[in-house]
């Protein structure tokens, strides 16, 4: 497995986590932090240590994603095994070859419309 692949793999399941995190989040105080401390001042620190959490775990995923995006642009770039395209390839001349030629043949018998 080349460490280009292991990147994507790594950069698709921390996408996934952020994706995650950020559903749970609700900014109008209902998501998941609302449901810890049961929605009234009955909490036992629950929506702020929850929230604090969320924010930072959000901050940190897209870090973490954006420096694998990172690693994975410089893993492609030093690949050895890149197949370069041929059509940008100037040292090579172009090869000229014969037309063919083919001949039509008329399926219409042919006659003759002179008068005698």
């Amino acid at each position: 497995m080349s460490t280009f692949s292991i990147f994507l793999v790594l950069i698709v399941v921390v996408a996934f986590l952020l994706v995650v995190v950020i559903m749970v989040q609700n900014p109008k105080g209902g998501g998941l932090s609302s449901s810890f401390g049961g929605g009234g001042s009955q909490q036992v620190g629950g929506v702020k240590k929850t929230s604090d959490f969320l924010d930072k775990s959000t901050w940190a995923l897209a870090t973490l994603l954006l420096v694998l995006i990172l690693l994975s642009n410089i893993a492609i770039g030093n690949t050895d095994d890149v197949q370069e395209s041929k059509a940008l390839d100037l040292d090579t001349t172009p090869t000229t070859s014969q037309p063919i030629s083919i001949p039509i043949q008329n399926s219409a018998p042919q006659t003759d419309n002179s008068e005698e």
